[in-house]
């Protein structure tokens, strides 16, 4: 399995982070969990392809876990999809995609498959299939969502060639019969029983989505023993009250189910908006948990690393939050080995010098100019104060000079301060005033 975090926001999205949706690949299938603005694109930005979708799964139905439906479903309607395409969500998610399809006037080519859960179940497998199955139980929050757990069937054991061959099973039907279980008869009557030949089932992998929710009991049950479990986030400790008063969960909420549902993996992700850094919340979730990972938009998370690495390459750059990402260097024809810059030739007409290489900025040449201009400024501001251009060296002139450099010192310093850089884990930044965070 490798799962890719599409977008990690809660309720708004950020200028890094998009709104709610995770990708599962499992043997070239993809299942979609939660589908929020933006997802299709950030399917693509991750090298996955939209076409593999074969079910997709509403946790409830908030908008920002469902205003990306419409548009999947109108892009595969486009693309001329003929499969079949199952849905799963909250009772009221069939009315949703059929009202927006047809407000714009989309007739699908494809069948779609509504499986609705009404409020009030316990437990209900959704998804029966010969190599997995999908349970969905409710979660607590202020409205009616549901989480999902994808758990594969038990893999057949290993058969030992060597000792099938001795006993005289030659042909691969056999070997197929004995794998699953059955016992082959030869042609001379002997009977090879597969217990004989095939060791001991291996356990598949399990996937749990849970988000949206506080710590329940349904939740714990989704979560027990699976290998990847990816979990709501939304808060820090210190906003405990607030994730009660919203039905959210806490990082620490989330490392504690993680370590009483015995998983292997924590994953975390849905912030706040409030959080430019969620490193903070994957710090606070170790104390606890010690296996937590943050979800990071577009990095595949893989269950199996020998097998299944470089399988999904995101086709962007990834940002890292807490660090300054540096633009990769562009090969061209005449790319030089030598790293040292290239100087900037001076034009006859202008005093400014003009780009020569490929893929340069021209702010870059130009601020040598701003600084040239911004010196210019202030000598002749000096030059104002301090008077006559051959002052007298009287005591009256050296106390004006003297003020007047304490005054270019103290600027300098301020300068220095507003270009200091801000602290390594800062947890909350007002963006704009008109981000309410105490909405959400």
């Amino acid at each position: 399995m490798i799962l890719v975090p599409l977008g990690i926001s809660s309720a708004t999205p950020t200028v890094h982070r998009s709104m709610p949706s995770v990708a599962l690949w499992r043997e070239g299938q993809v299942f979609l969990f939660d589908c929020g603005e933006n997802t299709q694109a950030r399917m693509l930005q991750a090298g996955m392809k939209r076409s593999k979708i074969d079910y997709i799964f509403i946790s409830h139905l908030d908008g920002d876990h469902i205003f990306g439906l419409p548009g999947m479903l109108s892009t595969f309607h486009i693309q001329r999809r003929d499969k079949a395409l199952t849905i799963i969500g909250p009772k009221g998610i069939k009315d949703y995609v059929e009202f927006n399809l047809k407000l714009a006037n989309v007739d699908l080519d494809f069948p779609i498959e509504f499986v609705e859960l009404e409020e009030g179940f316990e437990h209900e497998i959704v998804v029966d299939d010969e190599e997995f199955t999908v349970a969905a139980r409710p979660l607590e929050h202020t409205r009616f969502c549901i989480g999902y757990r994808l758990e594969e069937k038990p893999k057949p054991g290993k058969v030992d060639a060597g000792k099938a061959t001795s006993l005289g099973i030659t042909e691969d039907d056999q070997f197929k019969e004995l794998k699953k279980g059955n016992d082959v008869a030869l042609a001379d009557g002997t009977v090879v029983k597969s217990t004989d030949i095939v060791g001991e089932a291996r356990e598949g992998n399990a996937f749990a989505y849970i988000t949206d929710t506080v710590y329940n009991a349904n939740a714990l049950e989704l979560a027990r023993n699976v290998n990847l479990l990816y979990h709501e986030a939304t808060f820090g400790s210190d906003l405990k009250d607030k994730a009660d008063e919203t039905k959210h969960s806490t990082a620490e909420d989330a490392a504690q189910l993680a370590a009483d549902a015995n998983a292997k993996l924590l994953v975390i992700g849905h912030f706040s908006g409030r959080y430019t850094n969620p490193f903070v919340l994957m710090k606070e979730a170790r104390r606890i948990f010690p296996e937590t990972w943050i979800a990071n938009e577009l990095r595949p998370i893989m269950t199996d690393l020998k097998h299944e690495k470089n399988i999904i390459q995101p086709r962007i750059q990834i940002h890292v939050p807490g660090q300054k990402n540096r633009r990769p260097p562009q090969r061209s024809s005449s790319y030089r080995s030598s790293n040292k810059p290239r100087k900037a030739r001076i034009s006859k007409h202008r005093n400014k010098p003009v780009a020569t290489s490929r893929g340069k900025n021209l702010s870059d040449y130009y601020r040598g100019d701003r600084d040239r201009d911004r010196d210019r400024d202030r000598d002749r501001d000096r030059d104002r104060d301090r008077g006559p251009r051959y002052p007298d060296r009287g005591r009256d002139n050296r106390n004006e000079r003297n003020d007047h450099n304490k005054r270019n010192n103290r600027d300098d310093r301020d300068r220095n301060k507003r270009d200091d850089k801000p602290p390594r884990y800062k947890p909350i930044t007002p963006r704009t005033p008109f981000d309410d965070f105490n909405r959400f």
